[in-house]
């Protein structure tokens, strides 16, 4: 291996050569304290972007194996260190004659929630970073002057303050793998009661703007009634108070102003751990809860929307569009989540279609109208629950009476508090008008699968073999289209967004060489991830990616225009 001196050596001699030189900097080199790896260089002038890798031995490192000792434990403290390098980059940013801040070295910043990334790998032997450097280059001709201060300066300056566990507060680190643990236990818990979510007592869910930045309102946390609190036992903590939701049924009433829609957002992010101080560290949730939206204008693909929709003319059981109308398109959302898995669906009044949650067949008998062609949710709930075991929270204010009914439980939100009505909705002894139809197509839904035509998942655009690229406001360019996944409200992280396109090219790459199910692809591609790594969907290292669940990859997937399937079986 080539020791610091030697790189030194090839960044004085290639000073003002041409781009291409850069590529006696590839291979392994000795820094002492740890090893600096470079896999690729720019290959264009206009490119100045290379990931590095930086591996410290553990006995340098020094991070106390119980720090991560589990999964879990490695997940928080990886991210953790990615914070603090994206930290530490900032405090180095130097500002040019414009008065611009300029960073050379760059970590995507994450955001509230907790999520395996790329950016950095833990195990018992090393500690390995994988960051973006920015070569300095003018007219294609290499800088050297301030390639060396990068890489003999600001570099070992990153690694000294961000990733040696003897300058990181002990307490902080203790605290974050501790509090992503109990949360962890917490979401084991859930099944052995019954529950499909958990919701702290104090939470704040509230947040600035509406967005899931860490500026946040602390003026109003979440209150809920005594009568439903209970206590979950965690190892570090001691116990958690709250209040758990009871699979099955469930509706909440509260208008726009009650803190309802929060409440919903926030039990759907609950599928991901979040950061100490971010308000919403004990709202946890079934890793299987899946939030429905409206998604008006989607590409659906032969879905089977017959259980909601019977329209004269129209082929529901395999129901295609490029455009599809509100009412279709959320019906092929909770068909398409339900066929990879899901078993907790998320419902709001806010981001559905009126129709496809509940309809007043009174109306129709008043304007002498005939019955509807849709099928509403709330007349399937109690299907969805009682022959499927798959659990519904639907949450509104002036369209989900119908659910009153059928509900297990019915809760009221009001100025961020939360009580248990159910007995006293159900003695308002509302009648629904809606039958709940003798069939069987909601229990058949789970057990279809559809096939698809690997061809039909292209990366590619004109020249170029692959095109695969996050945009702005959670798109994604995927070879010829641009797929809008505004309305997929879990995704966590624009790292995630690029990383379900890398996915979807690794999928049909390695298992699709003939036509498969969507669900099967899904569970070969979790497997590869959990066992090897994100680094399996690239050739070269990557610094930028976040896993993804299985539900936003298949939303992504069914959204793509290109998308044909081949057979449906069930």
């Amino acid at each position: 291996m080539k020791d610091k001196q030697e790189f030194y050596d090839v960044l004085t001699e290639i000073d003002g050569k041409d781009y291409t030189e850069f590529s006696r900097l590839i291979g392994d080199f000795d820094f002492t304290r740890y090893t600096l790896k470079i896999t690729r260089v720019p290959k264009s002038p206009e490119d100045h972007r290379i990931v590095v890798v930086v591996r410290i031995p553990q006995a340098v490192a020094g991070f106390p194996p119980p720090s991560y000792s589990t999964p879990i434990r490695r997940t928080a403290l990886e991210d953790l260190l990615t914070r603090k390098m994206v930290e530490q980059s900032e405090r180095m940013a130097r500002f040019n004659e414009n008065g611009v801040a300029v960073r050379r070295i760059h970590i995507p910043r994450p955001g509230q929630k907790i999520l395996p990334r790329s950016s950095i790998v833990l195990t018992e032997d090393y500690l390995e970073a994988r960051i973006m450097i920015l070569f300095p280059m003018r007219r294609g001709r290499i800088q050297s002057e301030p390639c060396i201060d990068v890489f003999f300066a600001e570099l070992p300056e990153l690694v000294n303050e961000s990733l040696l566990y003897c300058n990181i507060d002990a307490s902080e680190v203790d605290a974050y793998t501790n509090l992503m643990e109990d949360a962890d236990q917490v979401r084991q818990a859930l099944p052995t009661r019954g529950l499909i979510g958990f919701i702290g007592e104090g939470s704040l869910i509230r947040r600035a703007g509406g967005t899931d930045e860490p500026d946040y309102t602390f003026d109003q946390p979440l209150e809920i009634d005594g009568p439903l609190i209970s206590e979950v036992d965690v190892p570090n903590r001691g116990t958690v108070r709250g209040f758990g939701i009871m699979s099955g049924v469930t509706l909440i009433l509260g208008d726009d102003f009650s803190g309802r829609n929060e409440l919903m957002k926030a039990i759907a992010a609950g599928i991901y751990n979040h950061v100490p101080g971010d308000g919403r560290e004990h709202i946890v949730s079934m890793p299987d809860l899946v939030y429905i939206a409206a998604d008006r204008g989607r590409s659906i693909q032969h879905v089977d929307i017959s259980a909601f929709l019977d329209v004269a003319d129209v082929d529901s059981e395999a129901f295609t569009s490029l455009h599809a109308d509100a009412c279709a398109a959320q019906a092929a959302s909770t068909v398409e989540a339900l066929e990879v898995g899901a078993r907790v669906l998320l419902f709001d009044e806010q981001d559905s279609y009126p129709g496809f949650l509940a309809q007043d067949s009174r109306i129709h008998r008043a304007t002498g109208a005939s019955s509807s062609p849709i099928i509403p949710l709330a007349a399937r709930a109690r299907q969805f629950a009682d022959d499927m075991g798959i659990s519904i929270i639907v949450a509104g204010h002036s369209a989900v009476a119908e659910f009153i009914p059928v509900a297990d439980t019915i809760l009221s939100i009001d100025n961020y508090r939360i009580r248990d009505i159910t007995a006293d909705a159900k003695a308002l002894s509302i009648e629904t008008a809606l039958e709940t139809p003798a069939d069987d197509k909601v229990s058949k839904l789970v057990d279809r699968s559809r096939w698809v035509i690997p061809s039909s998942i292209d990366p590619g655009s004109g020249r170029e073999d692959a095109v695969i690229e996050a945009r702005p406001g959670q798109q994604l360019r995927f070879g010829k289209y641009e797929l809008d996944l505004s309305h997929l409200c879990q995704l966590a992280d624009e790292s995630q967004v690029e990383t379900i396109g890398l996915i979807m090219e690794y999928g049909r790459e390695r298992y699709m060489e003939d036509s498969r199910p969507i669900r099967e692809m899904l569970d070969l591609v979790d497997r590869d991830l959990s066992t090897e790594g994100l680094e399996c969907l690239a050739d070269d290292l990557r610094h930028d990616l976040a896993r993804p669940r299985r539900y936003e990859i298949a939303a992504a997937l069914n959204r793509l225009p290109s998308l044909r399937i081949s057979s449906i079986e069930g």
